[in-house]
């Protein structure tokens, strides 16, 4: 694996849930010109439209060198009327998260959407990294690491398992008191082959940023996955005790 160039962003992030904030943002490739401007937002509306009815979409719009392409899913777990609340806060967001770029994208805990002028579509892309973890240690960390690295395998091959919609979730008992919930995800225009390479790619970052951590997710753009010892996908656990407030560290990885 190439060297890696590590930006590491410390910053407390008092809730995971569901919010109008988005988690992450990547923007770059400025533009000027109102065509652009025209076929981006033509995008937005159109994936909105339709993503919020299957929780995932493409689109495309425009001419020449000024065509958008765009992709929206959202988190296979959660509602319609959630999903449409976070695409529409995507939508919204993106244009003004990254004004005047043509590669923009931006993360919320319930959905992802990105527009470009490059056909992306179909196209695996785990070129960078976003890592969230926990900043608080677990207290038996080598059977702990043991239990998320079988339970992220498990995931991750339900995910690319056929009638799952690339999505796996699942939980184990780590103790009396302690259940590790875990969520694998990737794009939907991917095929099953790039979705498994990309959510092995994930686990990586696993000795790097996750050991011994009581939560922690990689995000990328094509897939993702996350585990913690709290429930936090949908149908919730109810039984499970509350945590209370998770504090969370923030790192960017990009390869050389």
């Amino acid at each position: 694996m190439a060297p890696l160039l590590h930006i590491l962003i410390l910053s407390l992030l008092v809730s995971l849930s569901y919010c109008a904030d988005p988690i992450t943002k990547s923007c770059s490739q400025s533009y000027t010109g109102s065509s652009i401007e025209t076929n981006i937002n033509h995008v937005l509306s159109d994936l909105v439209t339709k993503a919020s009815v299957g929780g995932f979409a493409v689109s495309s719009y425009g001419k020449g060198n000024s065509t958008i392409y765009g992709l929206a899913q959202c988190r296979g777990d959660v509602s319609s009327d959630d999903c449409s609340s976070c695409l529409a806060d995507a939508a919204k967001a993106l244009p003004t998260v990254c004004p005047k770029q043509t590669d923009a994208r931006v993360w919320y805990d319930y959905c992802f959407m990105r527009y470009d002028t490059d056909n992306f579509i179909g196209q695996a892309d785990s070129s960078s990294a976003v890592i969230l973890y926990n900043v608080n240690n677990v207290t038996d960390p080598d059977a702990f690491d043991k239990a998320v690295s079988k339970l992220m395998n498990k995931v991750n091959s339900e995910a690319v398992s056929a009638g799952n919609g690339f999505l796996g979730r699942e939980k184990t008992k780590f103790t009396q008191y302690i259940t590790i919930y875990a969520l694998a995800q990737c794009t939907r225009d991917l095929q099953p082959l790039q979705c498994a390479q990309c959510l092995s790619s994930t686990l990586q970052y696993f000795p790097i940023y996750c050991l011994h951590r009581q939560g922690c997710r990689v995000l990328y753009t094509s897939c993702m996955v996350r585990y913690e010892i709290y429930p936090f996908y949908f149908p919730l656990d109810r039984k499970a005790k509350n945590p209370g407030t998770a504090k969370y560290a923030t790192a960017r990885v990009h390869p050389h």
